[in-house]
């Protein structure tokens, strides 16, 4: 039997086992976790699988979590929040904003294919599989396109690129760079050439087209 969605109709949940609530529900998301990284399967990803690997009933599980997307996104979002912490700390210290954005880039690429089940999950699902918690807005915010857009700004006022939107750039950027990530985790048998290559061609690319309005 498939395991439930949703919380079952008319049963009383139980109480979490093991401690306080807070501590049953970390218990719950690195269970959750544990299992995405042994299976690299959404799919595999089961009220029941995660219940069994905690030790309690799946009834306690709802406690916490509205059904099994709701419970997927609590570690989607956790663990994504990651990637804005290795962006910016592959632009620590780097005085050259085409650099900065550079390594952001690097570090966004690197992140999205180490990780393909967190990306597919907060950059692939569909609209109506999202949570109302992941706006535009926030999931922007975990791209981390504010840093970008400083960096875009600093090669604008520094004169190496030409006089465009900030925000309009940064968004662009994110557009090529969820492309790339998409194809490569979506597409991995087609010969697009390894992923640093890859991704030093279409930085390359863009860097020229920014430029060549400054002139």
């Amino acid at each position: 039997m498939p395991a439930p969605t949703d919380a079952p109709s008319g049963q009383r949940r139980s109480r979490a086992r093991r401690g306080d609530g807070e501590r049953l529900r970390e218990e719950i998301l690195a269970a959750a976790e544990s299992i995405l990284i042994e299976t690299n399967d959404q799919s595999a990803l089961s009220i029941r699988a995660i219940a069994a690997r905690v030790g309690v009933t799946p009834p306690s599980i709802y406690l916490h979590f509205a059904d099994r997307l709701d419970l997927l996104y609590a570690v989607g979002e956790r663990h994504f929040l990651q990637l804005e912490t290795a962006m910016n700390a592959a632009a620590e210290g780097v005085a050259d904003p085409r650099e900065r954005l550079h390594r952001r880039g690097e570090a966004y690429l690197h992140y999205g294919l180490t990780h393909p089940e967190y990306y597919r999950l907060l950059m692939m699902s569909r609209p109506d599989d999202t949570p109302e918690r992941f706006a535009d807005e926030r999931l922007a915010d975990t791209a981390g396109l504010l840093p970008v857009i400083e960096d875009i700004k600093a090669a604008r006022d520094a004169g190496e690129i030409g006089e465009r939107d900030p925000l309009e750039v940064a968004e662009l950027l994110w557009m090529c760079m969820h492309g790339t990530v998409s194809l490569l985790i979506s597409k991995p048998e087609f010969p697009f050439g390894d992923a640093p290559t890859v991704f030093e061609r279409l930085f390359d690319l863009v860097w020229a087209g920014l430029t060549a309005t400054a002139r």
